[in-house]
C-alpha cells in the first residue's frame, strides 16, 4: 500500500522496472526515507527536480550554497537521518566544500548530490564545467560516481547507506545528461549496519580495568550522542559512582541535571570536570576520538591525567589510540560497548565502591566551587579587557560583559532547546555555559572551525525537528557570512531565534594581537550596521538589547514567537569589546623580526 501525504507517494516501487533516470534517484531517496533537501534550484538536475514534490520531496532553497550544507548537517545532526544538499554543477557545487567538510568533522550523515557537466562536453572547458570529485575526496567517506545511467539507483543507494556506516558525508557525482533517458532496473533496499559492541577479549580486560579503578572518570562523546546511547551511559556511569565529563563540543551527551555531570572538558570548558578527570587512575572514552583541541590545557590547567589507564570505545576503529596512548582499545558501538560493561560489572566487587561516598563528596564540591566562580566571573579580567571596558564607559549607550550575558541566556533557556554556536570569541566562552538535558542538541562546527555555521545549521535543525525551539548564537564577524539566510528561514517557514552578539570586532583573532602583537591591529575592527534594523528588512523580529535586565525576557519573547507565531527573531546584543583566553595559547610564537625597517614590530 501506497503512503500518500499530501499527494505525494511516500513509498518506492519494488522489483525491476522500466524508468528514467531522474525516476530512479527520486526513487532511492524516497526509499531512504528523504523529505527534506537544501539548496538552489538549477538545471543541471531539474529534470528530476521536477519530480520533487509527487514524490514528498520538499527543496528548500537557501540564499548560499555553503548555508545549504550546513543546513543538512543540522537536519542530520538532529533527526539521525541523512541530511541531503544539492546544487547547480560547478559554482553551486564549490559553494558547497566548506559546509561538507564540517559535516566531516561532525560525523554527519550527509549526502551532497553534485549534478556535473554533460559527459558530450567534458574536458572542452564548457559553461560551468569543474572536475567536482577532487573538491571533496578529503571530506566524504565515499565518493559514488554515476558513470552510466543504468547504474543511477545503485550508485545513489551505496551513497545513502554508506553515509550511515561510516557515519558521515558521502558524495553523489552525477553527469546532467544521465538524468535522462529510458532504464530498466530496481531500486535498492537500505542496508543498515547493525553495530555490535566490541570484541569479547577487549570488553573483558576494560571490565577488569574499571573492576581495579579506584577514581574512574568516563568522557561521554559524541559517539554516545550518535548512537543513541545516554541512558545507557548513565547505567554505566552510576554503577561506578562515576563522574561524567562532555568531550569538547558535545556537551549534550549526558544530562547536565544528573548528580555525575561535571561539565564539558576542552577550551573554555569546567574547570570541575577538568580537576575531577585529573584526578582519575582510569578514563573510559566512549565514543569520542579524543581530539586534541578537547584535552589541551585550559584555565591555566594541564588537567589531562598523566598516569592514568585509557580505554577508548569508538566505532571507527582507525581513530583507537590515535591522539592518546590507550590501554584498551574497543571498536564498538557506543551504546552497545556500555550495555556489555554495564553487564560485566553487575554483581563484581568494585574497588571503587569503597569510596564512593568520599567521591561523591568531591563531586559535588568542585560542581559547586565551578558554579560559584562563574557566578562571580562577571566580566574579563585581563588588561586589555579593563582597558576596553574603561573605554566604553565614556561612550553613547549601554556595553554589556559577555560573560553576564551568556549566563542570563543559560538561565532563560526553554526546555527541549537546541542550540547552535559559531566560531569566535564570545561563543567559545559560552562553552562554559551552555547545559542539556537531551542529546541532539548542541551543534557547534567542530574541528574545521568554519564561520557563518550557526544560522544555517540551526535552519537544518529547526527543518527536522519544528516541535522544538531552535536558538543560534553567533558574533558580528561570522554573521556576516551568514546572515541572509535569515531570508531562508522568513520565505519558508521554518522559524528560528537568532543572538548575535555585536562586540564590533573579529574577537578570536583579535586576541592574537593583543597577545603576540603588541595590540597592534589589523583587519580585526567591525563597525555595522543594527543586525536587528537589518533583519526587519529582511522580514523577521529584530531586537536590540544593551541592558542586562533585559537579556532574559528577550530571549524568552522570540522563543514564543518563534514557537507561537512561526516568526524568525535576531537579538542584537551590545557587549564590551573585552576578550576570554585564546583558543590555544601554543599556536603563535613571538614575533622575531631582522630586518631593521620592521625593528619596531616585535
Amino acid at each position: 500500500m501506497s503512503k500518500k501525504k499530501n499527494g505525494a507517494d511516500r513509498t518506492a516501487v519494488s522489483g525491476v522496472q522500466k524508468m528514467t533516470p531522474s525516476e530512479a534517484f527520486v526513487e532511492t531517496m524516497v526509499a531512504n526515507g528523504v523529505t527534506d533537501m537544501f539548496g538552489i534550484m538549477g538545471s543541471a538536475f531539474m529534470d528530476a527536480m521536477d519530480i520533487f514534490a509527487p514524490a514528498g520531496i520538499r527543496l528548500v532553497p537557501v540564499v548560499h550554497e555553503q548555508g545549504a550544507g550546513h543546513m543538512a548537517d543540522g537536519y542530520a545532526r538532529v533527526s539521525g537521518r541523512h541530511g541531503m544538499v544539492i546544487g547547480q554543477n560547478g559554482p553551486g557545487i564549490s559553494n558547497c566544500v566548506t559546509a561538507i567538510a564540517a559535516a566531516f568533522w561532525a560525523h554527519s550523515p550527509v549526502v551532497i548530490v553534485t549534478p556535473e557537466a554533460g559527459t558530450m562536453g567534458t574536458g572542452l572547458g564548457g559553461f560551468q564545467e569543474a572536475n567536482q570529485l577532487p573538491m571533496f575526496q578529503e571530506f566524504t567517506k565515499y565518493q559514488g560516481h554515476v558513470n552510466n545511467p543504468k547504474r543511477m539507483a545503485e550508485f545513489t543507494g551505496r551513497c545513502f547507506d554508506r553515509a550511515m556506516s561510516e557515519m558521515g558525508p558521502t558524495q553523489l557525482n552525477i553527469p546532467r545528461d544521465f538524468f535522462y533517458g529510458e532504464i530498466e532496473t530496481e531500486i535498492p533496499q537500505p542496508t543498515r549496519l547493525d553495530r555490535g559492541p566490541g570484541g569479547e577479549k577487549s570488553l573483558n580486560e576494560a571490565a577488569e580495568l574499571l573492576a581495579q579503578a579506584e577514581f574512574p572518570v568516563i568522557v561521554s562523546g559524541g559517539g554516545v550522542v550518535m548512537a543513541d546511547g545516554v541512558e545507557e551511559c548513565k547505567a554505566l556511569a552510576e554503577r561506578l559512582g562515576a563522574p561524567v565529563v562532555n568531550s569538547y563540543l558535545h556537551n549534550d551527551s549526558f544530562p547536565a541535571s544528573h548528580p555525575l555531570w561535571t561539565g564539558p572538558l576542552g577550551y573554555q570548558g569546567s574547570k570541575a570536570a577538568m580537576k575531577l578527570i585529573s584526578q582519575a587512575d582510569v578514563v573510559l572514552a566512549l565514543g569520542t576520538r579524543l581530539g586534541p583541541f578537547g584535552t589541551l590545557p585550559q584555565h591555566g590547567m594541564d588537567y589531562w591525567p598523566k598516569n592514568a589507564k585509557i580505554i577508548q570505545i569508538d566505532a571507527d576503529h582507525k581513530m583507537l589510540g590515535l591522539v592518546k596512548k590507550v590501554s584498551v582499545g574497543i571498536c564498538g558501538d557506543a551504546k552497545a560497548a556500555a550495555v556489555a560493561l554495564t553487564e560485566r560489572l553487575e554483581g563484581k566487587a568494585l574497588a571503587c565502591d569503597a569510596n564512593r561516598a568520599a567521591r561523591s563528596e568531591k563531586i559535588d564540591a568542585e560542581k559547586a566551587a565551578w558554579e560559584k566562580e562563574l557566578d562571580e566571573w562577571t566580566h574579563e579580567r585581563d588588561p586589555f579587557s579593563l582597558d576596553m571596558i574603561a573605554e566604553q564607559e565614556g561612550e553613547e549607550g549601554n556595553w554589556l560583559h559577555p560573560r553576564q550575558v551568556l549566563r542570563e541566556l543559560e538561565k532563560a533557556m526553554p526546555e527541549d532547546v537546541m542550540v547552535s554556536t559559531d566560531i569566535g570569541n564570545i561563543n567559545s566562552v559560552a562553552n562554559s555555559y551552555l547545559r542539556f538535558e537531551k542529546p541532539r542538541s548542541f551543534l557547534a562546527p567542530m574541528s574545521f572551525g568554519n564561520c557563518g555555521y550557526a544560522l544555517p545549521t540551526i535552519i537544518g535543525a529547526k527543518a527536522a525537528a519544528p516541535e522544538r525551539p531552535a536558538i543560534a548564537y553567533a558574533g558580528d564577524g561570522a554573521w556576516g557570512m551568514s546572515l541572509g539566510e535569515v531570508m531562508t528561514a522568513v520565505r519558508h517557514d521554518i522559524p528560528v531565534t537568532a543572538v548575535v552578539f555585536h562586540n564590533r570586532q573579529w574577537g578570536a583573532e583579535k586576541k592574537n594581537q593583543v597577545d603576540f602583537y603588541n595590540r597592534r591591529f589589523v583587519a580585526g575592527e567591525l563597525e555595522s550596521e543594527s543586525f536587528a534594523g537589518i533583519a526587519q528588512a529582511m522580514g523577521a523580529e529584530g531586537i536590540v538589547v544593551d541592558k542586562l535586565e533585559e537579556v532574559g525576557p528577550a530571549l524568552q519573547r522570540a522563543v514564543a514567537a518563534q514557537m507561537n507565531e512561526g516568526k524568525t527573531t535576531v537579538i542584537e546584543i551590545m557587549c564590551t569589546r573585552e576578550l576570554g583566553d585564546p583558543f590555544r595559547r601554543d599556536a603563535l610564537s613571538k614575533p622575531v623580526r631582522l630586518l631593521d625597517k620592521y625593528k619596531d614590530y616585535v
